[in-house]
């Protein structure tokens, strides 16, 4: 990867709704050599994807909490466990992490109403769990934005 296709993913992140045309003046290119670089990039699997970022309150999730959650940690309970929480839509984002806990999830829902069923529903009911800890988010202090790519 060279300099001009971290310029394309640093132009993309900001704005995935650029036309072919606007990136490749933004980047220096022709439209059709641009072109060529988004579709291998692509098709490296370096662009995985795009999608809109949507406000959460407007369709009814801005109640946002981070879990950390410890499950026992047998590879059977943990198969288990990340196979049942792929089922869950109001957890948006998990992470299988080192040492403890060895779970983190973001959940977003509606309320506090909303999240304690989820919590007694779903959470605590999840095979191995062993103890569940929630930390109910104030304000977004920084919202993602990509990664940072180097120039």
């Amino acid at each position: 990867m060279d300099r001009i296709d971290r310029h394309i993913l640093r132009e993309l992140q900001n704005d995935g709704r650029l036309t072919n045309l606007e990136l490749a003046q933004r980047v220096g290119l022709s439209a059709s050599a641009c072109m060529r670089r988004v579709r291998q990039l692509e098709q490296d699997g370096v662009i995985q994807g795009y999608r809109a970022v949507v406000d959460p309150g407007a369709v009814g999730r801005g109640f946002e909490v981070l879990v950390s959650i410890e499950v026992r940690r047998d590879r059977e309970t943990v198969e288990a466990f990340e196979a049942a929480l792929r089922d869950i839509p109001d957890v948006i984002e998990a992470y299988r992490l080192f040492g403890s806990p060895g779970c983190l999830l973001r959940i977003a829902v509606e309320d506090l109403a909303a999240y304690e069923q989820l919590w007694i529903e779903r959470l605590t009911a999840l095979a191995g769990v062993t103890e569940v800890n929630s930390q109910i988010i104030m304000k977004r202090i920084k919202e993602p934005k990509g990664l940072p790519i180097a120039r």
